[in-house]
């Protein structure tokens, strides 16, 4: 039993220093595979980055290109090792595999086809702000699989590519501009017309440089008047490029600032709403 033991492991000894020079060779393969594939994506990624106005294709891009290398490595190394069966047995098989691994991982499959979508339909930008099941934020990457944006307070949101392909998305800053809107209500007094508040708000509107004049000027709407007061709804255009304060902020002071030159005019101001 001994020497039949000692005759196996021989055996096998003998299998193993005959596949060792492969083993090493394919080995060495992967790792080369491994080290090309992270470099030739990252000039790859540069390249597209200096070459295109959209680096959130450009590093999808460079992912990709990088698991592909890796897994040709991969392949080349266990037809090296002898394993060329398996290598056209998972060939031969793919439409099988494809089916078996789409099937255990559905979700995973499901948000990497969603990144392809989303990285060549384009709904969004880098640093564009956007607006997915409630969450506003500025987008900071897209890969494989999720999404990620990072809310005006901080939080970073990794959203999956599946959910942001299928739930409706609100882009803020896609064409640069937008538009914002706030209500107040003014007393005008007994000799007072509306169109006289409308008249101060659109001349200090007018001087305003972040309020846009031209193609888009700002108006006011009469909504809702009494015998001694109006409610009057200002809208107005502005650059939308930084969203929180080229949009939010200017709307905050405008605000303030339309109430200030109503009450110095002699007009009551009592509420004012966004």
């Amino acid at each position: 039993m001994i020497q039949d033991l000692h005759r196996v492991l021989s055996t096998y000894w003998q299998h193993f220093l005959f596949v060792l020079p492969k083993l090493l060779v394919a080995l060495v393969l992967l790792v080369a595979a491994v080290f090309i594939a992270n470099r030739v994506s990252a000039l790859l990624g540069g390249r597209l980055r200096s070459r295109s106005a959209d680096p959130l294709l450009a590093d999808f891009l460079a992912n990709i290109s990088k698991w592909i290398m890796v897994l040709l490595g991969l392949l080349i190394a266990l037809n090296i090792l002898g394993f060329s069966g398996i290598v056209g047995s998972l060939v031969g098989a793919a439409g099988v595999s494809a089916f078996i691994v789409g099937f255990a991982f559905k979700d995973i499959a499901e948000n990497f086809l969603a990144g392809v979508i989303l990285a060549f339909n384009r709904p969004f930008h880098i640093n564009d702000t956007v607006e997915i099941k409630g969450l506003v934020g500025h987008v900071e990457a897209l890969n494989l699989r999720i999404t990620l944006i990072r809310t005006f307070d901080g939080k970073h949101i990794f959203l999956p590519n599946s959910m942001v392909l299928k739930e409706p998305l609100i882009n803020y800053t896609r064409d640069g501009n937008l538009r914002q809107e706030f209500l107040l209500s003014v007393d005008l007094g007994a000799d007072t017309t509306p169109d006289v508040a409308t008249d101060i708000i659109l001349h200090y509107l007018r001087t305003v440089p972040e309020v846009q004049q031209s193609p888009r000027a700002p108006y006011v709407n009469l909504e809702k008047a009494g015998a001694t007061t109006a409610d009057l709804r200002v809208y107005f255009w502005a650059d939308s490029e930084d969203y929180r304060r080229g949009v939010l902020q200017l709307k905050s002071r405008l605000m303030q600032q339309v109430k200030q030159e109503l009450v110095g005019a002699g007009l009551g101001v009592p509420a004012l709403a966004g």
